[in-house]
């Protein structure tokens, strides 16, 4: 069972999110990148809002409200949630002088990060593809791990376990992206962070992609040694319970 309200959260926090790295890694979303700096605000009523910054060399994304040139209101966690699902369309309430930059490129880049999280066997054929589809999904897990952590009621049993302190996802060789708990409360950082106080740490970007595809057994990879772990066990229990529920979240 999941719950419209972290939906809207790992779909904004961690799925839009993800066009940071989305912007940098691939060519053809870097191709639509403005020339002059645009901004659009994504506002839920009585929720979260985040602000998309999409300059000439970057995507940038800060939560919370402020000055944008676009800006789309949602009247609930469930309207947003169908956009990100296709099956909504928003009206803006400021900038349809820049409706071009949302139909055309916005929407383009979007499709492009669909098709890296929503890969098919064929495309992940590519070597190159497959290492940014993988390195994509590690983000938006460890976004959804702190969104649920935060806002679904079994996650923030779990995270109310957790004590302050960074746990590490690695791909050995490859990217982390490192959970701050603080308080019981969890924030996702798309980095490797120094001193983390336990890590998870997968043996390669193949068995990263297995697990996150569901085609292997974390239990099992762990006893086989292909997953490393060390630091303090008791974070990383519950930093699986709550991934136990991010697999209900982005099935």
């Amino acid at each position: 069972m999941k719950d419209a309200e972290t939906m809207a959260y790992i779909n904004l926090f961690a799925v839009l999110g993800a066009l940071e790295e989305l912007c940098a890694m691939d060519e053809n979303a870097k191709a639509l990148l403005p020339e002059k700096p645009v901004t659009i605000l994504f506002d839920i009523k009585e929720g979260p809002a985040a602000l998309f910054t999409f300059g000439p060399e970057k995507c940038s994304m800060r939560e919370g409200r402020g000055a944008c040139d676009i800006r789309l209101p949602f009247s609930s966690y469930e309207k947003f949630n169908a956009m990100i699902g296709g099956t909504f369309t928003p009206i803006p309430s400021k900038g349809f002088t820049k409706i071009g930059f949302l139909t055309k490129h916005f929407m383009k880049m979007t499709d492009i990060l669909s098709a890296y999280l929503k890969a098919d066997e064929k495309a992940l054929e590519n070597p190159m593809f497959f290492d940014r589809s993988t390195e994509l999904m590690l983000y938006v897990i460890g976004g959804a791990i702190a969104q649920i952590g935060n806002h679904d009621r079994i996650g923030r049993f779990s995270a109310s376990h957790i004590t302050d302190g960074t746990v590490l996802l690695s791909i050995y060789d490859g990217p982390g992206v490192s959970v701050v708990a603080k308080d019981h409360r969890l924030k996702a950082v798309k980095t490797r962070l120094p001193a983390p106080r336990a890590i998870m740490e997968f043996e390669s970007i193949r068995l990263a992609r297995r697990l996150f595809d569901g085609k292997e057994n974390a239990m099992d990879c762990i006893g086989k040694k292909k997953i490393a772990i060390s630091g303090m066990i008791s974070m990383l229990d519950n930093i699986n319970r709550i991934l136990d529920r991010v697999s209900v979240y982005l099935a």
